[in-house]
């Protein structure tokens, strides 16, 4: 993927160097990017009195959001500053920031530090920064629905093996802390498999795929594109995660933006952005898989494959927050606790937060 460079506060880059180096949580490193845009993005125009105000849709109440800016994380590349400006949706009454992770851990890292306002990421990351001094300065206020394609047990060109039972003994590449971890663990467990009967090997998913193509490990449980160059490279699918995972990404927003009131404003206004870009990527599925495939220096057509296969399975949506995906990050919390990743009984109900649920309602009502 690119990586792309923004202008940030040299605080935020010196706190993410640092964050960086001492790898927390899941040993990632991360790159950080940002860019502003004043709400004229196309026009060239000034905002007017009447520009600077914005109906909050979610509310019907209106509130100056000409002094907002709201600062948003991504993992891998700003597709949503790409897709709002494709879709026409990145004019907005405030300001936007889009910065750019490298893991869902780095983005929570920053809100807690207060310098970002909205991430979306795997159910893993909010379990861990919620045990943070500050419990994270974050609250999950909804979920975005999403496939979960490209969340393989991966074994390399020519291997023996047929079936996690056979994996006894064998070493197995994955993903400290991150849902790789976690499906593996289930993976294992169907078999009639424990974590102890593997030899575990911790790695990053570059690392990973490299020692799985290089013959150092007997399989990989990694995601996205590392599992698609496994994949270029020879790699077979022993079990896929597809039906493991709920494909609930948690929406993380900060404390105080939520508890601000020209910012909740501006969320909630973000989100509705969000649903439109969702249908606007499900009518223009060629249009986005170009944009995707240039960004990210994929093929076009391994892009659009994915987009409709994942779209399939489970298409992109914003959804409220459920006593059912309360209990699947509890049990993801549970199982990581059994592997040691946590040192005892972790209620996560604490981080969920209902302060969106009118605001996502009433976005909702509106598709």
């Amino acid at each position: 993927m690119n990586k792309i460079q923004y202008a940030k506060s040299q605080f935020f880059i010196v706190m993410l160097v640092i964050v960086a180096l001492m790898a927390a949580l899941t040993g990632c490193s991360s790159n950080t990017a940002s860019s502003e845009n004043n709400g004229t993005a196309g026009s060239g125009a000034e905002s007017t009195a009447e520009e600077s105000q914005a109906t909050a849709s979610a509310t019907g109440s209106t509130v100056d959001l000409s002094n907002v800016t709201l600062r948003i994380g991504q993992v891998g590349w700003p597709e949503w500053e790409e897709g709002f400006k494709a879709a026409g949706l990145l004019e907005t009454p405030y300001k936007l920031e889009f910065s750019v992770f490298q893991g869902g851990n780095l983005e929570l890292e920053a809100i807690a530090a207060d310098q970002l306002d909205f991430a979306i990421t795997s159910e893993i990351p909010p379990i861990f920064a919620s045990q943070a001094t500050n419990q994270g300065n974050f609250k999950i206020v909804g979920v975005q629905k999403w496939n979960t394609l490209l969340q393989e047990l991966v074994i390399p060109k020519d291997s023996p093996i047929k079936s996690v039972a056979e994996l006894k003994g064998k070493k197995v590449a994955y993903v400290q802390n991150t849902t790789s971890q976690y499906f593996l663990a289930k993976m294992l467990e169907s078999a009639g498999l424990t974590w102890k009967d593997i030899v575990p090997v911790k790695l990053t998913t570059a690392e990973g795929l490299t020692a799985l193509v290089g013959g150092k490990v007997d399989a990989l449980a990694s995601y996205s594109n590392s599992i698609t160059a496994a994949h270029q490279n020879g790699a077979t699918t022993l079990a896929s995660a597809k039906d493991i995972l709920s494909g609930n990404f948690p929406i993380n927003v900060n404390v105080n933006a939520i508890n601000d009131p020209a910012k909740h404003a501006a969320v909630a206004d973000f989100l509705q952005r969000l649903t439109k870009y969702y249908a606007w990527t499900r009518a223009n599925q060629e249009k986005w898989a170009e944009i995707t495939a240039e960004k990210t220096h994929q093929k076009k057509e391994d892009v659009l494959g994915t987009l409709i296969n994942g779209d399939k399975q489970r298409p992109l949506a914003l959804e409220a927050i459920s006593e059912g995906a309360i209990a699947s990050q509890q049990d993801i919390a549970d199982t990581l606790t059994s592997l040691g990743q946590l040192p005892g009984k972790i209620e996560v109900s604490g981080v969920w937060s209902h302060d969106f649920d009118s605001d996502i309602a009433s976005i909702l009502a509106a598709k």
